[in-house]
């Protein structure tokens, strides 16, 4: 299942049109913002296929018979580009539990990359739901390593993941490698440039939200 969020028009549109913007781009704050507003969304879309318990709980007056999540997720980002969306997931799911990765594109010679991952925490995640966040889903291949590491520590009773922007490429490369999941995203874009970035896409998420970077 993919849901493009800003298929039917909200605000989600305003704030990717913001995050888009080279005239709105270099308010950092705002970018963030954007970012976990994005995240929110997704987050309260997610909530709603989420496994249910009964419980009962005591008003001032009397007593109710209510729904709960009946199993908190676990959520999961790759550093650093994430956190913010990351952060807007985190707002909605107030006891979830979290988990991050360490990864990287290395360029080499002639627009070549690999994928360097050397860091990753998790919780438990078996017989739990899954949320990954990843601004920008362009080939699939971060997040993909990302998953094998994950998924090693336990089996999710649901996958989701959650983009900014994704090409639909990227969609369709992880929709192969993982067809259980439940991809979320704010706008897809058709195209990839030759060195595997998204366009029209916004640029560099991390560097926007937190500056530029010496390292490439």
């Amino acid at each position: 299942m993919v849901t493009v969020l800003s298929d039917n028009f909200s605000l989600v549109n305003t704030w990717i049109n913001d995050l888009r913007n080279t005239e709105v781009q270099n308010d950092r704050m705002k970018f963030r913002r954007n970012m976990e507003r994005i995240g929110e969304i997704a987050a309260f879309e997610i909530s709603k296929g989420l496994e249910q318990k009964e419980l009962e709980i005591r008003t001032p007056l009397d007593k109710i018979r209510v729904k709960e999540i009946a199993v908190q997720p676990v959520i999961t980002t790759i550093l650093r580009a994430g956190v913010p969306l990351f952060q807007g997931i985190l707002n909605y799911f107030d006891n979830a539990d979290c988990g991050f990765v360490a990864a990287y594109r290395k360029h080499e010679a002639n627009d070549y990359f690999s994928i360097k991952q050397d860091y990753l925490t998790c919780p438990n995640i078996d017989g739990r739901p899954l949320i990954v966040a990843d601004p920008m889903l362009a080939t699939g291949a971060s997040l993909i390593e990302a998953l094998k590491d994950l998924l090693n520590h336990g089996k999710p009773t649901q996958l989701h993941i959650v983009a900014a922007i994704a090409s639909k490429i990227g969609v369709e490369t992880l929709q192969k490698a993982y067809p259980e999941s439940q991809i979320w995203i704010g706008a897809l874009d058709e195209e990839l440039t030759s060195k595997g970035y998204i366009t029209p896409g916004l640029g560099d998420a991390g560097d926007l939200s937190y500056g530029e970077k010496l390292q490439r």
